[in-house]
């Protein structure tokens, strides 16, 4: 073999191989147009150089566009979803170099026919790839099922459903966080016999998987360890929050021993501004992700400990696991856990300096 430079390049192989420097490129890059011949000579030089081209550059030059679209829940601004977006769009903005674009569509999470919906008017717009937010199994497998059929790759966040064909998963293991959560606020609740789970619910949907699968997760502990401890639940308005006030004071009157309590939702500011407004500071309670009112409740002590799961990075790693598929060529892992974050008003300040 003659003496080759440190830097193989494309022009080297065609040397090598007796072909164009075309052919070369077309076989790199599995295109047609290349006899059998050709094509064998080629992939011999490539086997024998370990040659591993530059997918950077190849992708700046191919001028390709790539349309994302993510399949988010309708949310406010300021609520956890916003969080999920500003990764969304940083990622966008990261591989802008790219041609890669984002389009961003909503359902109703106490919607199931709203999911559908959504699904099928975004089939109608082509995609390069999907990101989900999965609502219940059933539901995500119909528009799932779709995607595949298209040959549109997909990447769930937040929450996973096992035995699909999803690109990746990026957010928390929520039955494992559930199972944590349990174990943190029991050594809060001492010698406890009653708690509380507070739950947003509308006519029997709870509107997330999380919320359903870190409550499997902390009962599963609680059966474990503190089987008598007695479990109530409550169950607030998802789109009626005037309400909720009413509903809080009802039950605080008929359970005045409890002093424990948890939301799996991002909601929990709820209860705790309720309890400000009470002025209880006997009460402990957990909830999940640093919305402002949430940190707010946690700094002023009627929320004890808070669970993040870093929404920025699972939207973010989403958009680039999509990139590394499609646009790089890389092999992607399938099932990536967020971290399990527990946090109180002591280290609140430092784990949102250490994110910024």
């Amino acid at each position: 073999m003659n003496e080759l430079p440190e830097r193989i390049r494309i022009k080297d192989i065609a040397r090598l191989a007796d072909v164009s420097v075309g052919t070369v490129d077309r076989v790199i890059h599995g295109r047609s147009g290349v006899s059998e011949s050709s094509k064998k000579r080629v992939e011999e030089i490539l086997g024998q150089l370990h040659y591993q081209p530059n997918m950077y550059a190849s992708a700046l030059a191919s001028n390709k566009k790539y349309f994302f679209i993510c399949l988010l829940p309708q949310h406010l601004e300021g609520e956890y979803w916003t969080a999920v977006e500003e990764g969304l769009n940083n990622a966008v903005a990261a591989y802008s170099d790219f041609n890669i674009s984002m389009k961003m569509c909503y359902y109703d999470p106490y919607d199931y026919t709203s999911f559908l919906s959504a699904g099928k008017e975004i089939l109608t717009e082509h995609p390069d790839g999907v990101l989900i937010v999965p609502t219940v199994p059933q539901f995500t497998c119909s528009f799932t099922n779709l995607l595949s059929e298209s040959s549109i790759p997909y990447i769930f966040i937040d929450s996973n459903i096992a035995g699909l064909n999803q690109l990746a998963f990026y957010g928390q293991n929520s039955e494992k966080s559930g199972y944590f959560a349990a174990k943190m606020l029991m050594l809060m609740a001492g010698d406890s016999t009653e708690i509380v789970i507070f739950r947003q619910i509308k006519e029997g949907i709870v509107g997330s998987n999380q919320q359903e699968n870190r409550e499997l997760g902390f009962r599963k502990y609680m059966k474990e360890y503190f089987p008598t401890c007695q479990i109530t639940e409550l169950d607030l308005h998802p789109k009626h929050l005037k309400e909720d006030n009413q509903l809080l004071d009802a039950y605080f009157k008929e359970h005045p021993s409890v002093t424990c309590g948890i939301t799996f939702n991002s909601k929990v500011h709820i209860i705790g501004e309720y309890l400000e407004e009470k002025q209880s500071k006997n009460f402990n309670l957990m909830g999940y992700d640093l919305l402002e009112r949430n940190v707010t409740c946690l700094r002023n002590g009627s929320v004890s400990m808070l669970i993040a799961q870093q929404p920025e990075m699972q939207g973010y790693n989403g958009v680039k696991a999509l990139c590394d598929q499609l646009i790089f060529k890389k092999e992607i892992n399938c099932i990536n856990y967020m971290p399990i974050d527990l946090l109180t008003a002591e280290n609140i300040d430092f784990y949102i300096k250490f994110q910024q």
